[in-house]
C-alpha cells in the first residue's frame, strides 16, 4: 500500500466504515469532516461534531491507514460533513484515496465553487445539497448570498458532466408542495437529471424549533403524487425515507 500522505491535515468529525447508500452502486466508506459555514435548522450532523478545532497531527494519516486496511471491503470513499470543501487539504486527501484504488465521492452544498472546481478532476460522483430556490436557499441555510455560490457550483457540475445528483432535505417549515415542485422543475430546466427528496428527521434536527411538528403538513400521499408528476422530467427521482 502507498505510504500515508504525511502533509495532509483534515479535522475528522466521524467515519462510517461501510455505507452502501452514500455512493450509488459502490461499497463506500464515509469520512465526515468538521466545520460548515451554513446554519440549516434541520441539520442532524452539527450536534455530533463538537466545537470547531484545528486538525490534530496525524489525524488524516490514521484514517488513510484505516481505509487502506479495508481495500477489498470498500470500493469508494465519500467525503461529507459539515461542508467538506471548506478544507484546503481535501484535494490532496482525494488524491491519496485514488492512489489506494478507491473511487471518490463528495457531498456538498456548493458554497465554495472555486474549491469544487479544483476538486472535480479528482471526483467520480457528487451529491449537491440544494436547499431551496434562489433567495429561499439563503433563508433555509441562514446565510445571505450562498445561493449564488451554489448556482455556480451547479453550473460547474453540468459543464463537467461528472455523474451527480441534486438532493433536497424537506422540512415543512421551509417548503410547501408548490415551492418544492418549483425548485424541482427549475433544476430539471437547468439540465439536472437525477434528483432526490429526503424528508428531515425531526428528532435529529439541530434547531429545537425544527423538532416540533408543523401544522397543516401535506399528507404523504400528496408528496408521493408530486414525485410521480416529476418523474417524466428527470432520469431518476427518488423519495428517500
Amino acid at each position: 500500500m502507498p505510504e500515508p500522505s504525511r502533509s495532509i491535515q483534515l479535522p475528522i468529525a466521524g467515519f462510517d466504515a461501510r455505507d452502501d447508500h452514500a455512493f450509488p452502486g459502490r461499497r463506500a466508506a464515509v469520512v465526515y469532516l468538521q466545520g460548515c459555514p451554513l446554519a440549516c435548522g434541520y441539520c442532524e450532523t452539527a450536534s455530533s461534531m463538537g466545537p470547531a478545532r484545528r486538525p490534530a497531527p496525524g489525524e488524516w494519516q490514521a484514517l488513510e491507514a484505516l481505509l487502506a486496511a479495508r481495500i477489498g471491503e470498500i470500493e469508494a470513499v465519500v467525503f461529507s460533513g459539515g461542508e467538506p470543501t471548506l478544507h484546503p487539504g481535501l484535494p490532496a486527501a482525494a488524491d491519496a484515496c485514488r492512489a489506494l484504488g478507491l473511487a471518490v465521492g463528495l457531498h456538498t452544498a456548493g458554497p465554495y465553487p472555486e474549491h469544487l472546481e479544483r476538486l472535480l478532476p479528482r471526483l467520480d460522483w457528487v451529491a449537491l445539497d440544494t436547499k431551496g430556490h434562489g433567495a429561499d436557499f439563503d433563508r433555509v441555510c441562514g446565510r445571505p448570498g450562498i445561493w449564488r455560490h451554489h448556482a455556480l457550483s451547479l453550473s460547474l457540475l453540468l459543464e463537467d458532466r461528472i455523474p451527480f445528483e441534486c438532493r433536497t432535505t424537506l422540512h415543512w417549515r421551509d417548503f410547501t408542495l408548490e415551492s418544492l415542485e418549483r425548485l424541482a422543475m427549475t433544476l430539471a430546466d437547468c439540465g439536472v437529471r437525477r434528483y432526490a427528496i429526503q424528508p428531515a428527521r425531526l428528532e435529529r434536527c439541530l434547531d429545537p424549533a425544527y423538532r416540533s411538528a408543523v401544522e397543516d403538513v401535506p399528507p404523504r400521499e400528496a408528496l408521493e403524487t408530486l414525485v410521480r408528476r416529476l418523474r417524466p422530467h428527470f432520469e431518476r427521482v427518488e423519495l428517500r425515507g
